[in-house]
This record gives C-alpha cells, structure tokens and sequence, in this order.
C-alpha cells in the first residue's frame, strides 16, 4: 500500500492516540486501521461508491458522479434475483419496494412461511438515480451483486434472535406505516452504529434526540455540498469507524463478511465474462461494506468463497406500494426523517443544480429528456489526494439563519393546527419562531433543523389533550412532506391484479386511488353487473378486513342479491391485492388452494371442512370441488375422537342440506355417506360425551340434534333407531344439564312421557338440597329445544312453576344464577322460548291478574265440561238448522247419503262427551282475549 496519500493524516491520529490514551495502544491500532481502509477503498482499481440508505447527500453525489464519469457497468448492491423488476419502476409513483414472496417453502422450517423479502426505494436515494441512469442510457449495463433473497433465509438466525425494547422515537404502527407487514427489509447502505455506548456518546455530545437527526445535522448538511473525493472518502471513514468499533456478534459480522465475498465474486465473474474495463465500473453500496477487510475484496481478491445452491423453494417477485411511514417502521428510524430527508433531497437539488436521474415515464415526476450517455472526457490516473485531514480540521460551518423560511415555517404549523382544532394564534406562531431559535442555540448550532422546529411547535401549541386526529408532532411531518405513499402503476402489476381491475372496469371508478369508494350495483337493471359482484365477493373472503365491505346486499347459499352497495378500498390495499398475484393468476384459483389448503390441513377439523364446501358453492359454484370437500369431511369426521365441532357440523349441515333439496333433483353421494356416517359415529361418541366433563352441554345438544334432525334421511339410507335408543340407554350423566337433555332426548324416544319429566321437575322444586341447581337443569332443557323443538311449551312451564312456587327468600338468590344461565347457555334459543311464552301468556297487562295458566286444568278437565243433555241435541243443532255447509262438503267428497233423523244425531259426537280435553282447550283459545 502506498502510505504516501494519507502520510499527514497518520502521523496526526498518532500523535493524538498518544496523548489521548497515554501512548500507543488499541486507539492508535483503530485509527490508523480507519485510514488503511479509506485508502484500500480509494486505490481500488473498480471505484467504490459509498452510501447510505435514504440519504439525499449520497443521491446528490450519486447523481453528480454517474454524470462525470459515464460508467459502462453499474453494480449494485441489492438481491441480485430482484433484477428483472428493476424495469417497472417507470410504471409505479414513488415510494415503492420490491418484493420477493414464497407462500410454500421447501428447506426452510414450515413456520417460517410465507417467506418476503422487501427492498424499498424512493426517489432521494442513491440506488434510485443508479437505476434511472443504467435503464434509461443506451449501452449501460445495471447487475445487481448481492445475495439473493433465498440466501437473506439461508443465512438467517432468526431462532438466536432476540426481540430488541421498543424505541420510544419509532414511528406509530399505523395502516400506512404497516405496508410492508412482516417482511425482512433489504437496504442499501445501512449505516448506524452497533455500538450501543458510540451511538449513545453521539447523542449526548451532538444535543440531539436520535440518530435520524444526529446523521442529519453532522453528516448530510455538510456533505451536501462537497465534491466527489470529499464526500467519498468521509463515508469510507465512517463506514470503517462503525465497523471497527462494532460489538463482536459472531452470526453478524460472518454474514456481513459472507455478503462481501458473495458481492465481489459475482463482480468479478461478470468482469471476467463480459471483458469491461474496471475503470469503466461503478459498484455502489452501503458505507459499510465498502470498508471491507475479507480477502475476496478487490478485482484482484482471491478466488476462495463459494456461493451455495439455493433452495428448493419458488419465488414469487413483484412490486408493492410503499410509503415514508413504512421505511421509518422497517428500519428504525425516526418518524418523519423519511420526510425530511426527501425535502432536503429536493433544496440540494436546487441550490446545488446537479440534474437528477429519472426513469423515463416515471409517474409523478416531471418530464424529462432521455439521457444519453457520451465520451467522459479523458484524464490522467492520479492517486487520489487527501481530503480527509482538511475536513477533520476545518470548524463546523454554521449555516445562517433563514428567518423567512423559518417565518414561513411557523405561520403554517398554526394554520394547520387551527384546522385541526387547535386554539393557535399569531401570538403562537411567533413564539414557535423563537423558540426554535432558542433550542437551535442551546444545541450549538446557528439555523435551526426541522427537529429543532419540531420541538418547538410541540413546546407552544400542543395541549394536554389532543382536539383532533393528529398532534402538532404529526401536523409537523405533514408539513414537511408528508408520509408520501406510492403506488404501483397497471403495467406493472401481476396478472391477477389486472384481470381484477378489468373485470371490475364496468363499476366506473378509480380502483387505483387511495381511499373508499362506493360501488352500487343495480344487478336487476344490469345484468352485466352480477360477474362484478362475483369478483367483489371473492375480494371480501381473500383480502384483510376493509378492502371490500358490503354495505347493502348479502350472499347466501341459494339466494341472490338484486341490488348491493359496497366499499372498495383496492387502492389502500394494492400490496395485499399484488400478494395474491403470488399464488395463482386468478382469484377463482387462488380462493380453490386457500379452500384446498383449509380442508387438507393438519389442523382441519369437519366442521372447517364442511365450511370450505360452502365457501366453494357459495363463490365459485363449483360443483366439483364441493364433492371432491365433501368426500374429504367425510374422512374427517370418521377420524374425529371428539365432540368439540358438532355445533358448527350440525348448522353447516342443515344449510347445505336445505341448499342441495331445492336446488338439486337429488342429493349428492358424499352427503348422504356424511349423514349416514355422521349418525353411527355420534350415536356411538353419545354415551361418552355425557359423562365427559370436557364435552359441554352445547356440543351433547348439538350431537343429539344431528341424529333427531337427520334421522329420517339417515335410516332411509339404511341405518338402524336401535343405535340411537341403545346409546341413550347406555347414556348416565351425572351433570344436570346433561341430564336434563337426557330426559328430553327419552321424551323424544317415547322412553318418557311428559307426565313423568312433570313430575321429575316437581320432585326437584320440592327438594331443598337439589333447589340450587334447579337454574343448570332448566339450561340443559334449553338446550334440548335444540334436538327437541317440541318442549318448547314444557320449558316455559317448568320456568313459570319455579316462579310460582318458590318464596321470595329462595327466588331471589336465585334468579341472578337463572338469568347468567339462560343468558350464557340458551342465547341462541332464546327467541323460540319468548315466541311460545307470547303465545301461552295473556297480551293485556288487565287479564294477568285473571288468568290461569293452561297446564293448571289439567286436574280437573273431568269436571270441567257440562254433561250432555238427555235428548242428545245439544253440540248438533246447528247442523240440522243449516245443512248447506255440510251439504256443500259431502258433495265435495262424494258422499250421496242422506240426512238421518233428528233423534240419531247425537251418536256422532259420542267421543265428546268421553273426552272433553280437546273442546275445551279450544274453547279457552277462542275466549283468550
């Protein structure tokens, strides 16, 4: 190495080691070793372009040197598989990331899927202009170096990982600030230091609150306007310090070392193969990396890393909206320094006039001419000088203060906090302005930053309550730029994303702009629209919560809606309608492997199952993947040991079955095995279940439903009542509810006779040890309406008895437990206990007091009717007075008799008088007022 460069600065950093650290030691081997690495870096026959992710200082001297030197080959530092979307970024509005996506993995642990790899991109960083430049200049070639996404897996130690505090700057986890969701971000130049005591000593000695603003204030201002050795040899420096003084995690530093080796391998493949120059190369990358020590760096580095295979798994790749919010989540930076950074991005671009690259077409930007690329005008090889020691030395400039910017700055944060509802006036807008002059020179520095104004709209307006949807710290960013969020252009989505836009082309509006939308749908008066409806539903089951809401309308099996109103929100949601670009190229296909997916699961149950048939006839009206579900609830069912599903096999069930009776001219194979195979596998779960404590009253209830419900299809299909009646024989539970339900399903068999569960339920009333739990035998008979409508009647009546007939000191402990078990346990049936109460119950509060209630007449229904009279006439003379009626009927039937006389007529209503229960049942109706 040529120690002639930075001779000066050597002897410099010696002399300062020893009188810092009283002679010569580590210091000394830290410093000098900082200047081995900016000079290894700058002799470097293939020039290395430092940077830093985000940052406007780099994107401005990126911009700057691609238009001084011209290269003919740019390497850049990102997954070199990501390579092919790099060309539709012209189609896509700023911020975005590109994505790569695996929904099955194969040499990955299953838990870790789906697997995503993000990188984002804006338009003030210098991958950007990198990219813009290599696409839009005849003759220049962009490779992408760095690993690819399935090595950023390979090489993961997410198990060793430990989740690191919170950091109170972070940004708030908001819609906009979770575009990336999970995924693992790849940037270019990460640059902090991993040295918590460093970062810390910065922040304390430069009087800020985070790193954003400590890069800002010390790094980005004065680079912004040094020249290209300057600027090139201080991020070196930097990029060596921190990587020197990073603490020694072994996973850590071998992949940052194994990302190095795999970056200059591939340069040097493709310099061997395509025969370019180095001269004529650009590699840019992080800061970081630049100041490698790994024996593979340099177009003459060893030959010794070998760049493993990848996995089995397929990739998915495409481009996903991104935003300011999202990249600050990502990467741990402070709210709004995104923003910031792009209003930084835009004053050097204008103070300094270097011309930013653009792709051509780019959406959002302004148009541009095509750049063309032409003979760099030829110099002399020099060794580059030392612009290190004249920087170190030179005193900080402090950049004059703005007062109109600063002026203009104030007046609008009270503007926009008194349309946010702040009680802000000229008084407080002035006292802003001094205030940030105020910590600006508190902080040792002349202009104030945006931080510092951020601090101080936050000092003189902020209240202790927030009046709005945003404080003055959001109302700040906002007005510094604003969370800019991006989004992906038609071109450049997958398929699926393009057929959805196009199916749903005949609802006329903006699929593509942010926020909600009403679509309504006159399917009545346009036919046309149904296919749109079907599309939208298909988008409410696939896609998060909110990107398609129906707000009039419903789908339903065997029912169709004539008019729906809906909220579509596809724009807000692009990344998740792009993700399922991933998995197939149309949502039908897509909807059929998340169905398939569902029901051959490990975690699959019957009653999931059974819900992918319905969700299969409900939206794709396949009649083939239903049966091909059907057979496999089936098969579920058969291998279940537990009850935990019967109330979701049992409703799913009844629907389907109703859908298949009025739609089909007969019923498919596979329900009736599930109804058949059903009724043997719960019949012979049945006697277990009311003795496990773990299987609930709902579930026994739900069991005993399927078989009384399905008992006629089941034994028409060959099975046997002798199952049912021996596993209720076989049945003794110990619970009350339990055997509540048991008593009904005997009542049901005709095993029990109503007169008998009356009984039952005096004895109990009547027994002061068993009262207490009187309330669980009344839940258990609730949850017999289940399998046994039919007690409807008998329910209300056991409730009415125990009012009746419990005193007051008894009742009312009691009711609360009453009331919590009807209410936790019989919700669902409720409305069928209210319907038959409405009807035994009185309708006037007057006739309360006289009424009786009808199971009290039971006792004395012998004496309650008037005995006939001798002549038998009574009950019949209406008949002979009026024949016409019966006249009318006879001949009807066909019945040609004549009348017979008036002393015969009684012999036909013999059976009244024997049994008189049923007249006056009647008679009671009818007189009820």
């Amino acid at each position: 190495m040529n120690e002639g460069t930075f001779t000066a600065l050597r002897g410099q950093l010696q002399e300062a080691a020893a009188i810092f650290a009283a002679g010569p030691g580590a210091l000394e081997g830290i410093l000098l070793g900082i200047v081995d690495d900016v000079d290894r870096a700058v002799r470097e026959p293939l020039e290395i372009f430092p940077v830093c992710h985000h940052s406007p200082a780099s994107a401005t001297a990126m911009a700057r040197r691609l238009r001084e030197k011209q290269p003919k080959v740019v390497y850049l530092e990102l997954c070199e598989d990501m390579a092919p979307l790099l060309t539709e970024l012209r189609n896509c509005r700023l911020p975005v990331a590109v994505q790569a996506f695996a929904t099955e993995v194969d040499g990955f642990p299953a838990e870790w899927a789906p697997l995503s790899v993000v990188a984002p991109i804006t338009e003030a960083s210098a991958e950007y202009q990198a990219i813009a430049y290599a696409l839009d200049t005849p003759g220049v070639e962009l490779v992408l170096v760095d690993r690819s996404s399935d090595h950023v897996f390979q090489w993961d130690a997410r198990s060793e990982a430990a989740a690191d505090p919170a950091d109170p700057d972070a940004p708030s986890t908001e819609e906009d600030a979770a575009l990336h969701g999970d995924a693992v971000g790849v940037e270019i130049g990460d640059l902090r230091p991993r040295f918590a005591e460093l970062e810390e000593h910065l922040l304390r000695h430069g009087r800020v609150r985070h790193w954003s603003e400590w890069w800002h204030q010390y790094v980005e201002l004065p680079l912004g306007d040094s020249d290209h050795d300057t600027y090139r040899q201080v991020m070196l420096l930097i990029g060596s310090l921190f990587r020197r003084l990073a603490p020694g995690d072994p996973h850590r530093v071998r992949v940052d070392a194994d990302r190095e080796r795999y970056m200059w391998t591939r340069m040097r493949e493709h310099l061997a193969a395509s025969g370019t120059d180095p001269a004529d190369c650009l590699y840019v990358c992080g800061a970081f990396h630049a100041a490698s020590r790994v024996a593979e760096f340099g177009v003459h580095g060893s030959d010794t890393f070998e760049i493993g295979p990848r996995s089995a798994t397929k990739w998915q790749y495409g481009l996903i909206p991104s935003s300011h919010a999202a990249i600050e989540a990502q990467f741990g930076l402070a709210a709004g320094s995104v923003s910031i950074a792009a209003t930084v991005w835009a004053k050097n671009v204008r103070r300094t006039g270097v011309r930013p690259f653009r792709l051509e077409g780019q959406a959002g930007t302004k148009k541009t001419t095509k750049p063309t690329r032409t003979a760099a005008p030829e110099a002399a090889e020099t060794l580059p000088s030392d612009k290190l020691s004249g920087f170190l030395r030179r005193p900080p400039v402090l950049d004059r203060l703005d007062e109109d910017e600063l002026l203009g700055w104030s007046v609008e944060i009270v503007r926009a906090a008194r349309r946010n509802g702040y009680l802000a006036s000229t008084a407080d807008a002035i006292a802003v302005f001094e205030t940030s002059i105020l910590l600006a020179g508190m902080r040792d520095r002349a202009k104030p930053t945006p931080y510092d104004f951020q601090d101080a709209a936050v000092t003189c307006i902020e209240k202790d309550a927030v009046p709005g949807r945003r404080d003055v710290r959001r109302l700040v960013e906002i007005m510094m730029g604003g969370d800019r969020i991006g989004q992906v252009g038609y071109d450049a989505l997958p398929p699926l994303a393009r057929d959805v836009h196009d199916r749903l082309a005949p609802l006329n509006l903006r699929l593509q702009q942010r926020g909600v939308q009403r679509a309504l749908l006159d399917i009545a008066a346009r036919p046309e629209l149904e296919r749109c409806s079907d599309v939208l539903w298909m988008l409410r089951y696939l896609m998060p919560q909110g990107a398609a809401r129906p707000i009039m309308g419903e789908r339903r099996l065997g029912e169709r809606s004539i008019q729906e109103s809906w909220d579509l929100a596809l724009g807000t949601h692009q990344r998740s309608l792009i993700e399922l670009g991933y998995e197939g190229v149309s949502i039908e296909q897509v909807l059929e492997q998340r169905l398939r997916r569902k029901a051959y699961g490990a975690q699959a149950t019957a009653a999931t199952v059974l819900e992918a048939v319905e969700d299969a006839t409900l939206y794709l009206g396949s009649r083939r993947l239903a049966d091909e579900l059907g057979t496999r609830a089936l098969e579920v069912l058969s291998a279940e040991r537990s009850v935990d599903g019967a109330p979701d096999v049992l409703r799913r069930v009844r629907r389907l079955l109703a859908y298949y009776r009025t739609s089909e001219p007969v019923l498919p194979p596979w329900i009736e095995s599930f109804v058949k195979t059903g009724y043997a596998h719960y019949c012979t779960l049945l006697p277990t279940a009311f003795t496990d404590d773990d299987a609930t009253v709902r579930q026994v209830a739900a069991m005993l439903g399927f078989l009384f419900s399905m008992e006629s299809l089941a034994l028409s299909l060959g099975c046997d009542r002798t199952q049912l009646e021996l596993a209720v024989g076989q049945s003794h539970p110990e619970e009350p509810a339990k055997a509540a339900l048991l008593w009904a399903a005997q009542a049901q068999l005709g095993h029990l006779s109503r007169a008998d569960l009356r009984t039952r339920c005096d004895d109990l009333l009547g027994n002061p040890l068993v009262l207490p739990a009187y309330p669980r035998y009344l839940s258990g008979f609730v949850h017999a309406l289940e399998p046994v409508p039919g007690l409807a009647d008998f329910v209300v009546e056991a409730v009415s008895n125990a009012f009746a007939r419990l005193p007051d000191p008894v009742l009312l402990p009691w009711l609360p437990t009453l009331i919590t078990s009807l209410r936790s346990g019989g919700a669902e049936l409720a409305p069928l206990l209210i319907r038959e109460a409405g009807r035994v119950f009185p309708g006037r509060l007057a006739a309360l007091d006289e009424w009786v209630p009808p199971w009290r007449h039971r006792p004395e229904l012998a004496g309650a009717c008037p005995a006939p009279r001798a002549d038998g006439s009574r009950g019949v003379a209406l008949l002979t007075a009026h024949p016409a009626t019966c006249d009318a009927v006879a001949g009807l039937l066909g019945c040609e008799d004549a009348w017979e006389a008036p002393d015969r007529a009684a012999r036909g209503v013999a059976l009244l008088g024997r049994h008189p229960e049923t007249a006056v049942a009647l008679a009671e109706l009818l007189s009820t007022p």
